[in-house]
């Protein structure tokens, strides 16, 4: 039996049956039901093409280490809690190790080609589910990412990935999943065309009729671009992304204009990836997605010296440079943490 468990009750997030953030308020915007994020994908990441993985060697040892990628994740978790983000974006096909990238050679994939479940993959991300259980926070989880989608033969393979993840996470009893089909559907690199906009909400609908209730399924879109009605039609939660979006009032209206969709109907927006920034400034793409009752995620590419993002490994999982500590600093002021 799991100890958290998270729900939705209108536009709200629930952990337990409270609302997160419960009573808190910013500047006359009401923050209870929302839930701050962080894009955290590779916490269970490794490479199985051996012309790319010495890339991610870590520095101290000069190998990769998958097992210390994912021990160094759990230990790091209990400081995004403190500072009030109960929420983090993990992905079974991770997503770019260089931040953006034109090609994936790299082989990331917790599929084997005909969409059976890797047991070392698996190992690792119960160990973090079990973490996140542990310490109240929600798991935003991806199956699929572009790039690494070819790893499957064929779109039986991508069915049977679906249904074997949902079945391990429902036999696992993890109330604390909120699953995420594939990251930007609306990216041309998918190879499977039942990833793509115009058939993704046929995996939505195929979780949701195997869970039957009991696990809360959308999938997200590129930056700047709102769901598609087909999508929201059959989603429990709204998952924007802000990359690309550098005007904090486009975010807003994002927001709006998913809310305006035909299809609508009461939910959670959550943006659970904006690599944008200045924490610092009383209006930026945190605070705007803020002041129309969205929750919002940071997504941390790095710098040109990549490592220190959150999304190239050898990560450091930490609170480790100045970008971090002002996204975390923000929200623990935000949240009252």
């Amino acid at each position: 039996m799991t100890a958290t468990g998270i729900t939705i009750d209108g536009d709200d997030f629930r952990l337990n049956n409270r609302l997160t953030y419960e009573g808190r308020m910013w500047q006359d915007q009401r923050l209870e039901g929302l839930l701050f994020n962080t894009r955290m994908v590779q916490g269970i990441f490794d490479d199985d093409n051996p012309a790319t993985a010495p890339r991610w060697a870590y520095p101290d040892t000069g190998i990769w280490d998958a097992e210390r990628n994912t021990a160094e994740f759990v230990a790091a978790m209990p400081a995004w809690q403190h500072h009030g983000v109960l929420a983090f974006t993990l992905n079974l096909q991770g997503g770019s190790p260089e931040g953006y990238s034109k090609e994936q050679p790299w082989h990331n994939s917790a599929f084997a080609a005909n969409g059976s479940l890797r047991a070392d993959y698996l190992d690792r991300c119960r160990r973090i589910l079990a973490r996140a259980d542990e310490l109240g926070m929600v798991v935003i989880l991806g199956l699929f990412y572009f790039g690494q989608d070819e790893r499957l033969a064929d779109e039986a393979a991508v069915v049977r990935g679906v249904d074997d993840t949902i079945n391990w996470l429902l036999q696992g009893g993890w109330g604390n999943v909120l699953v995420e089909v594939n990251n930007e559907c609306n990216v041309r690199k998918y190879e499977h065309e039942i990833l793509q906009p115009h058939r993704v909400h046929e995996l939505i609908l195929r979780v949701r009729e195997q869970a039957e209730g009991r696990l809360l399924v959308g999938t997200s879109y590129g930056g700047g671009r709102v769901p598609d009605d087909s999508v929201i039609a059959v989603s429990d939660f709204a998952l924007l992304h802000g990359n690309g979006v550098t005007d904090p009032d486009r975010i807003a209206e994002m927001v709006r204009q998913t809310r305006a969709l035909p299809s609508w109907r009461p939910m959670p927006v959550v943006f659970n990836e904006d690599d944008h920034f200045n924490f610092e400034l009383p209006w930026n793409n945190m605070l705007a997605a803020v002041s129309e009752y969205a929750s919002w995620g940071f997504f941390d590419p790095g710098t040109a010296d990549y490592c220190d993002g959150y999304q190239s490994p050898p990560v450091n999982w930490g609170l480790s440079t100045p970008r971090k500590q002002d996204f975390f600093g923000l929200a623990q002021r935000l949240t009252g943490n």
